[in-house]
């Protein structure tokens, strides 16, 4: 299709709207983005004609409904190049993603002694399941730095890994300052030195940010797992993805137990009862329970709607709208931007000695949405030395106008404030 910002927005109803009786400028994409009319429309279409319950329904709904969720676990496999969609494990984001992945993973390969990897710039999600695990294993956590410029100092993996290194586990792009890590690099450079070190290491990408702004290819990144979660990519909320090789999901035991991950249950009644219990197969294995039927038929509508528009141009625009909000908002005298002009996606900045929440608070005033805090990243805070940071972040249906507006309203909230 031909990009046309202005026809893309028609898209999307929510823009439309007005904010304390002002146009909205929604620029906390990075947080959740809006959703486009054929998403919701597609959502509410299954819902009133398809619904049932899927996997083992011998009824025509039940077999329609699931050969439709099955349709959608294809086409995640060929939106992200999987070699399979046995490979694609339905999950309710990337939060989740990785706590299976701990869980599964963590428990069956990591020992006593062992180590892993993750970085300073890490989304709470991809540090917390880790800690609470070691606590419990009683494995390592070593920390990959990152310059001021928020880049990852990766050539320090060649001290970090050691032979006994089981898992490498970073963000494909920072939240926070907008850092796209160049991971194919990196990961051919983490692989070179485990086989150096007699390592047997594994990684995992988070995806949650960098999965709307680019094209994805796990086989080329040469991943072993890569989580992203739907609502970031303009789909519905509770539903994500955790890709994983398959010869590797074939290795590990489930999280979760309960429904429509098992094969076979048998008890024995006895003076000693026994209980047997067989697994599904990969990728059901991992899907526990009723799954968000509705919101997997949402995805596949926000992957359509995404392909329909294509990366190439997704990406253009919002290469062009960075490079113009960097211009603009360094006229905002007292501004502080965070990390590298060569970020993508979002933008984190301070407004001279303001707190962010009062900045924030203000353009809320305006109708302009921004995300304000510590964004799940309290190291990288720490880096800084700030308490918490502004953040706007861009999308595929955010325009230079709106960046003016920004603009605008910061500089008059620097002359309100002083």
């Amino acid at each position: 299709m031909t990009f046309s910002v202005a026809s893309i927005r028609k898209d999307f109803p929510m823009l439309a709207e007005k904010i304390k009786g002002q146009p909205l400028v929604y620029l906390d994409s990075a947080a959740s983005a809006q959703k486009p009319i054929q998403v919701i429309e597609k959502e509410k279409e299954f819902l009133c004609h398809h619904y049932a319950a899927v996997h083992r329904g011998i009824h025509s709904l039940s077999s329609k409904a699931t050969a439709m969720v099955e349709n959608v676990r294809q086409q995640v496999a060929d939106f992200i190049h999987a070699a399979n969609a046995e490979e694609i494990v339905f999950v309710k984001g990337t939060t989740e993603g990785i706590n299976l992945i701990a869980n599964s993973y963590g428990r069956g390969f990591i020992k006593p002694g062992d180590n892993i990897i993750i970085s300073q710039m890490e989304h709470h999600a991809n540090i917390v399941p880790w800690h609470l695990l070691a606590g419990q294993i009683g494995f390592d956590i070593r920390i990959l730095p990152i310059d001021h410029d928020g880049k990852l100092i990766f050539e320090q993996l060649d001290k970090l890994i050691d032979g006994r290194t089981r898992l490498l586990s970073f963000t494909h792009m920072s939240n926070v300052l907008g850092t796209v890590n160049p991971v194919k690099q990196i990961i051919a450079y983490a692989r070179q030195c485990a086989e150096k070190k007699a390592a047997q290491l594994h990684i995992l990408l988070d995806g949650a940010q960098s999965i709307m702004h680019q094209m994805i290819d796990v086989q080329d990144l040469d991943c072993d797992f890569y989580v992203f979660s739907g609502h970031k990519l303009y789909g519905p909320t509770g539903i994500g993805v955790l890709y994983g090789r398959k010869a590797l999901l074939n290795a590990l035991p489930p999280w979760q137990g309960g429904g429509a991950m098992i094969d076979k249950v048998c008890m024995t009644l006895a003076e000693h009862s026994k209980i047997n219990i067989s697994y599904e197969k990969v990728p059901w294995r991992f899907e526990a329970g009723t799954p968000n039927i509705v919101g997997i038929i949402g995805l596949g509508e926000a992957l359509r709607y995404v392909n329909n528009i294509g990366y190439d141009q997704i990406l253009a625009h919002e290469t062009t709208l960075m490079q113009y909000a960097n211009h603009r908002l360094s006229m905002v005298n007292s501004l502080r931007l965070y990390g590298s002009e060569e970020r993508q996606g979002v933008i984190a900045f301070n407004l001279g000695d303001h707190h962010a929440y009062d900045v924030g608070s203000f353009l809320d005033n305006y109708a302009i949405a921004i995300r304000t805090g510590h964004h799940c990243a309290l190291p990288l805070m720490d880096l800084y030395q700030v308490p918490a940071m502004c953040r706007a972040s861009l999308a595929v249906y955010t325009t230079k106008e709106e960046i003016d507006i920004l603009v605008e309203k910061l500089q008059h909230i620097e002359k309100l404030l002083g």
